[in-house]
């Protein structure tokens, strides 16, 4: 993957610069037909971290290798490239089909509904390659699905890391929406504002 910083890459490390890692909604993260419950959560960590599976790994039930797994943000993101880690003998991903801002995805809707994007996966063991997204169509992403519909001939589909990369945009929306906005504006604050050419103050 192309770095995309206007920078020399050899005194910054981009990886972890663009990673979304920290602006996923662990606590709302979920997957089917995982064979732990609550497993799924494992596989998202910082990029440096991503071949670190002392945590668990996420894997299908028995004969079933097909996953999907809900991945919502706290913050309305960019997604640029996404990264699969799978596992080995034959039960990495073989395919990755992406869903944006769609909610409760079931595999009847994930097989019958067209994907925003496609990918051929290959065994990325070591956590080396990486998935360009068709940039445009991942803007303001709230929450994206991922559905696995195969893997490489196992009885098992294994993910041991998931990672996102990108930039977050802004505060959702419903979080917005909780802001409590002054009843008696006061006018001098307003001529300041305006003064200043701005309304709200970015902080550094």
């Amino acid at each position: 993957m192309a770095c995309l910083h206007d920078h020399d890459c050899a005194d910054h490390n981009c990886s972890s610069d663009w990673s979304l890692f920290k602006h996923i909604d662990l606590s709302k993260v979920s997957a089917l037909n995982e064979a732990v419950t609550g497993s799924v959560k494992s596989v998202f960590k910082p990029w440096d971290q991503r071949l670190n599976s002392s945590e668990g790994h996420l894997e299908s039930n028995e004969g079933d290798p097909e996953l999907i797994v809900f991945i919502p943000f706290t913050a309305d993101v960019k997604i640029k490239s996404i990264a699969i880690v799978g596992g080995a003998d034959g039960t990495s991903p073989a395919k990755m089909r992406a869903f944006i801002n769609r909610d409760g995805i079931d595999f009847s809707d994930a097989q019958s509904m067209q994907a925003i994007q496609e990918w051929d996966l290959g065994e990325n063991l070591q956590g080396v390659l990486e998935y360009q997204t068709r940039y445009s169509r991942f803007q303001s992403v709230g929450n994206i699905t991922l559905h696995f519909p195969d893997n490489f001939g196992a009885d098992t589909t294994q993910i041991h890391y998931i990672g996102l990369k990108g930039e977050a945009t802004q505060l959702k929306r419903d979080v917005v929406a909780n802001i409590v906005y002054e009843i008696m504006p006061n006018p001098s604050d307003h001529k300041t504002r305006a003064e200043t050419g701005g309304g709200l103050s970015r902080v550094e």
